[in-house]
């Protein structure tokens, strides 16, 4: 078991509680082949197809700006079969429903492969920070908060979220060949709506940051010390950090035993 499993069920949850509160609630099932999902997209998708700049004036529709609000996080397994390969959930507005408007954003990458594991994350991470790679889309800043925006001239194309999910398993297929399976969940509805997501972010950037600690630390590198001020006993940080260590440490010696272990 990954230790982002548990997340993955959330939002499964998550997007069931969805539906029983009547939101609009959208499922698209895309190709699951890279060959089959760039067919018919009307836009490019690859290094530097975008400039990477839309101008407001330039600009269909606005994703997660500050004051609508945004959340967005990633979040991997290496059991493909708990992702639905192709699957794109949207709940709220489509881009094609709303020209003009700014629309609160949140976006869930969830991603599987078999051979995935911690020392992969900081490269799936940064994979859902797209910069240039998709024509028409510019992301303005991606963290835990995503803020973007649609060009008019893709939108007149007929870019949507399809399109945008289409995209986004492209470029992790293409360029990360160890993930399998990708699902993706789009929400447009309101800011009150995002709030379940922000409380599940924020347990993902703790479990970010202890991971990307472990990686750099088996390289030699100690970047991280806590100054939570926490003695570890009391720290109510503490299980996240030790279901990490204890998941590196099963790994370690799975690796040993298939003979599949190797230098950091």
């Amino acid at each position: 078991m990954a230790i982002f499993d548990v997340y993955i069920r959330k939002v499964a949850e998550y997007v069931e509680e969805m539906q029983r509160r009547e939101r609009q609630v959208r499922e698209i099932d895309c190709p699951t082949a890279i060959s089959k999902l760039v067919e018919g997209l009307p836009v490019r998708v690859g290094p530097k197809v975008s400039s990477g700049l839309i101008l407001r004036g330039d600009t269909s529709v606005e994703l997660g700006n500050p004051e609508a609000g945004s959340c967005s996080f990633l979040l991997w397994t290496d059991s493909p079969s708990q992702i639905r390969d192709g699957k794109i959930t949207l709940i709220g507005s489509d881009i094609q429903e709303s020209p003009g408007a700014s629309l609160p954003f949140g976006q869930i990458l969830m991603v599987g492969g078999e051979e995935l594991d911690e020392k992969d994350h900081e490269a799936l991470r940064h994979g859902q920070y797209i910069s240039d790679k998709i024509e028409g889309y510019m992301v303005r800043s991606a963290s835990e908060h995503i803020w973007s925006r649609v060009s008019k001239e893709v939108a007149e194309k007929g870019f949507c979220f399809e399109t945008l999910g289409r995209a986004l398993m492209v470029i992790f297929k293409s360029e990360m060949h160890k993930v399998q399976a990708v699902e993706i969940v789009f929400i447009t509805t309101d800011k009150e709506d995002l709030q379940p997501l922000d409380d599940i972010s924020v347990q993902v950037q703790k479990i970010t940051k202890s991971l990307i600690a472990n990686n750099w630390k088996a390289r030699g590198f100690d970047l991280y010390e806590c100054t939570l001020g926490w003695d570890c006993n009391s720290c109510p940080d503490q299980p996240v950090c030790d279901d990490i260590r204890q998941l590196i440490q099963v790994r370690k010696v799975r690796a040993i035993k298939t003979g599949t272990a190797s230098e950091a």
